[in-house]
């Protein structure tokens, strides 16, 4: 017996124990191994886009194999950051759980739990190094550049595309008059100074057309002249040589010197091109230009001789511009797309050719106009898509299935391939930290314009947005959007009052790119109900247009990170309630459209969705949210607009890194604010707060919100009379407060807002209700841009007291705000103000506008002014006025506006 025991022992040791240290070892290590994770993965993303960007530049199996590295690449960055993820629940699940169970059993049970998920962290590490070093095997050594580690060559060339714009024929060339007019006098006309004029736009607009057009009418103008095609891979030698080589030519000589080009320093270079230039008069253009230290490196050769030289830059980075700006006079001209008018014209040419002169059959003219509408105003995309069809039989059938399918067609038909490529161009060209960002617009419906305040938190709560000295995550995350802006790769939809960008859109054909390398990166995948879900590989974020329900049943992948709800159609309560179970790794949950009716998504599991950090149940049926709220307590952003949310729970008060509260916002607060129970001063986070009750628990509200000194916004509604010095108090301790909403308790009113406030950075103010007097110290803020009265019920003008801020630009006098009689901007008051608002002011019979006021205004819009017989004295006079609109005023008001009109373009409308 003594003997078995002793080789039981002995086995135990030679073959159990090695196993079992190799065990303890790797869960050791995990906390080190997640760590070593979260380091490598910025660095893999750059490799997988860098490889990405190759596979683009190859053809056949080159393309194919690249493109094969790039999923396994991507399956292989999604399993780290999952790893990294179930470890971050497990850790604060750790830290969360109570520290008082100090049962023997209790400690046991959980120190078998906590072993048990470290050695599964562990086993789920080693499968992901096994992966990545077997990558690394096959494609080179793990710090490699990437470029060495895949091959292939990174410039893709586009030479024909480059090429033909060079060579149209002025009939072919539409749309392009008045730019093509102003460019031409910028370059004939003007100063003496070498000036630089600038062309900036996005890819396909037709830069090149336009400039090589222009540059051929005005060339006879100056001594010399080039034309040089820059794009990305240039080096400064080669175009200083270039340029050496076009003036030769141009002076038509033999210089024997140009043999000596090739072996030239950069600095040697730069003299001959100076000595060629001095005393002449020349234009050069530099077409597709991309890199931002272009003119830097190009500036000290093109010699200023004060004789009226130009310089002409395409591009489509507004940054390239900018930097131009530093040490050369600059004219820049943003190149548009073509109208709808202009760009039938262009698409019935290519499309009908002179087989139709140029004319379009009856019978095609409406799905002709669907198919321009698609290109939104883009000509490289009319003409590509014109030169197809003009192949294709004149059938409607053929040409709406061709519609139909044209999102499909962009990424599988060979003759639609320049239309991606010059698109394609710029995401390649973005910087990796940028492409996440760009691919988000992806997320979002075709044509759908993305607000910035839910574009950025959103950003930010994926992990897109890296920390920078000195700058919140939110002016990080506004820089990466005004880089994509300048790239012309996202468009300005709208923008708020105070001119910031309130609004943005991606061209539909973007979008389309968009979609397409969604798929490719496994980014994210956009579902309805003419699409299947994919049946293999990660699914990282998922949109749902249509037939949700369906959908979301088939749906039980657990790594998505982002869930986007656009639907009217209502979701079952079974599907709701299965979700926090089916994606706990969840970062962003939104729902739009009537997808929600009167359920919560989380009910009973918010334990399940600890990563969640930002939560939009706008436009909701909801009434209530469970108390399990707090147990989100990574969550920053919680959307309740529009919902009908009216009381946050106790259990609210966890959520100490909650950074906007946003709620209700209907029309400026009447339908009151969501009631909080004291307390919300421990949510010291908080940034912005709207619209929450100040009725409910008045007095502690008042002074606990003045424990939260990080507010940027703040909407009050309900304020009674009796609590306007606490709102005085409050006013000045937040000192980093830019908006301010106050909603009077209408029965009462709010007859005292008389007070001494410092608010240094306070630029919006909007109050609704009742007013005594109008408040004196919105008239001394001097950093604010914007205000807004409604049922105010003013009845002394308030234009005097307001004449002198600085920065205002915008004035919105609404509903019941003013019941006198005059309205009276007095002599050179309002310096910057450029548009104004007035609605419903039933007392009101005049405006006058004396001398020197109103030098800004752009904007003037009248609507509901029942009694306001004349147009505002003085209109006439005002230098920048643009738009001057009315709507439902009376007959004998629109009498003297015909009247006065003349040749401005003021218009009248019927509906605000």
């Amino acid at each position: 017996m003594e003997k078995l025991q002793e080789i039981a022992a002995s086995l135990a040791v030679d073959y159990l124990l090695p196993p079992l240290m190799k065990a303890v070892t790797s869960v050791m290590e995990v906390p080190k191994d997640v760590a070593e994770m979260k380091d490598k993965l910025d660095g893999i993303q750059a490799i997988i886009h860098d490889v990405d960007k190759m596979a683009e530049a190859e053809e056949g199996n080159s393309h194919d194999g690249l493109k094969a590295k790039v999923k396994q690449l991507v399956e292989t960055s999604f399993r780290m950051e999952d790893i990294v993820d179930e470890y971050t629940i497990h850790e604060e699940k750790q830290l969360g759980d109570d520290p008082g169970c100090a049962a023997l059993p209790c400690k046991a049970i959980d120190f078998v739990k906590t072993t048990a998920s470290l050695l599964q962290f562990a086993y789920m590490n080693e499968d992901v190094k096994s992966e990545f070093c077997t990558i690394n095997e096959r494609n080179g050594n793990e710090d490699s550049s990437p470029m060495k580690s895949f091959g292939g060559n990174q410039n893709i060339t586009f030479d024909n595309l480059r090429m033909a714009p060079l060579y149209l024929k002025e009939a072919e060339v539409v749309g392009f008059d008045g730019p093509r007019d102003t460019l031409e006098k910028w370059l004939k006309e003007g100063r003496k100074k070498r000036t630089v004029i600038s062309v900036v736009g996005m890819g396909g607009l037709g830069k090149t057309t336009l400039a090589k057009k222009v540059f051929d009418k005005v060339r006879t103008h100056f001594t010399l002249h080039a034309w040089i095609t820059v794009s990305q891979s240039y080096t400064i030698e080669g175009l200083l040589r270039d340029m050496l080589l076009k003036f030769v030519e141009e002076e038509k000589r033999v210089d024997h010197s140009q043999n000596d080009y090739s072996t030239m320093d950069k600095k040697s270079l730069i003299d001959q091109v100076r000595n060629q230039l001095r005393h002449k008069r020349y234009v050069v253009v530099f077409d597709d230009v991309w890199n931002n230290c272009f003119w830097q490196q190009m500036e000290f050769a093109l010699i200023d001789n004060e004789n009226g030289s130009r310089i002409l830059i395409t591009t489509r980075n507004q940054d390239v511009v900018n930097s131009c700006k530093r040490s050369a006079v600059i004219q820049v001209h943003e190149l548009q797309p073509l109208t709808l008018e202009k760009s039938l014209e262009l698409f019935y040419t290519k499309a009908f050719g002179s087989e139709f002169d140029g004319h379009c059959p009856s019978n095609l003219k409406d799905i002709s106009t669907e198919i321009v509408k698609k290109c939104q105003g883009l000509p490289l995309a009319i003409v590509v898509i014109g030169g197809l069809l003009f192949d294709e039989k004149k059938e409607i059938l053929k040409w709406q299935r061709f519609y139909q399918n044209l999102s499909s067609e962009l990424g599988k038909n060979p003759s639609l391939s320049p239309v991606k490529k010059i698109l394609n161009f710029s995401y390649h060209d973005l910087p990796y930290n940028l492409k996440p960002c760009f691919l988000y617009f992806g997320i979002y419906p075709e044509d759908y314009e993305v607000e910035r305040g839910r574009l950025i938190p959103q950003w930010i709560a994926e992990g897109f947005v890296k920390s920078e000295a000195t700058k919140t995550l939110v002016e990080v995350a506004e820089k990466y959007l005004n880089e994509l802006i300048k790239r012309s790769l996202v468009q300005v939809s709208s923008f708020t009052k105070v001119g910031k960008i309130k609004g943005c859109r991606v061209h539909d054909l973007l979008h389309e790119i968009i979609r397409e390398k969604n798929e490719d990166l496994r980014f994210c995948h956009s579902a309805s109900d003419r699409e299947n879900l994919p049946r293999r590989g990660m699914i990282r974020r998922l949109t749902i247009a249509s037939g949700s329900n369906n959908l979301m049943g088939s749906v039980v992948n657990s790594n998505i990170r982002s869930l986007h709800v656009f639907s009217d159609e209502e979701l079952s309560e079974s599907s709701v309630k299965r979700m926090p179970t089916k994606y706990r790794l969840l970062r962003v949950l939104h729902f739009e459209g009537d997808s929600l009716y009167n359920y919560v998504p989380l009910t009973e599991n918010f334990q399940d969705l600890s990563l969640l950090t930002y939560l939009s149940l706008k436009n909701s049926k909801i009434e209530n949210l469970p108390k399990s709220i707090g147990l989100l307590h990574n969550l920053e952003t919680l959307d309740l607009r529009q919902s009908v949310v009216g009381m946050m729970p106790r259990e609210f008060y966890k959520l100490k890194k909650l950074r906007h509260l946003l709620a209700h916002d209907r029309l400026f607060g009447l339908f009151g604010g969501l009631q909080m129970e004291g307390g919300i001063g421990v949510l010291t986070s908080l940034q912005t707060l709207r619209d929450m009750d100040a009725d409910h628990d008045a007095e502690e509200v008042m002074k606990e919100l003045e424990r939260l000194t990080q507010l940027r916004v703040l909407g009050l509604t309900n304020v009674r009379e009796e609590f306007t010095s606490s709102l005085c108090s409050l006013i000045n301790k937040l000192q980093h407060l830019e908006k301010l909403y106050i909603n009077a308790k209408y029965i009462l009113g709010v007859n005292d807002l008389q007070f001494d406030v410092c608010a240094p950075v306070l630029q919006k103010v909007r109050i609704v209700g009742g007013l005594k007097e109008f408040p004196n110290w919105v008239a001394k803020l001097q950093n604010l841009v914007t205000l807004s009265l409604l049922h105010t019920r003013l009845t002394v003008d308030p234009l005097p007291l307001l004449k002198d801020l600085p920065n205002l630009s915008s004035l919105c006098l609404l509903k019941f705000s003013y019941i006198g009689e005059i309205l009276q901007f007095p002599n050179r008051g309002f310096q910057n103000l450029n548009q104004i608002l007035l609605n419903r002011l039933i007392g009101l019979k005049s405006i006058v506008i004396e001398d020197g006021a109103l030098p800004s205004l752009e904007k003037l819009k009248l609507v509901d002014i029942p009694r306001l017989k004349k147009v505002p004295s003085g209109l006439s006079k005002l230098p920048k006025l643009e738009v001057f609109h009315v709507i439902d005023m009376s007959d004998e008001f629109k009498e003297n506006f015909h009247l006065n009109r003349g040749q401005r373009q003021w218009r009248i409308g019927h509906g605000i």
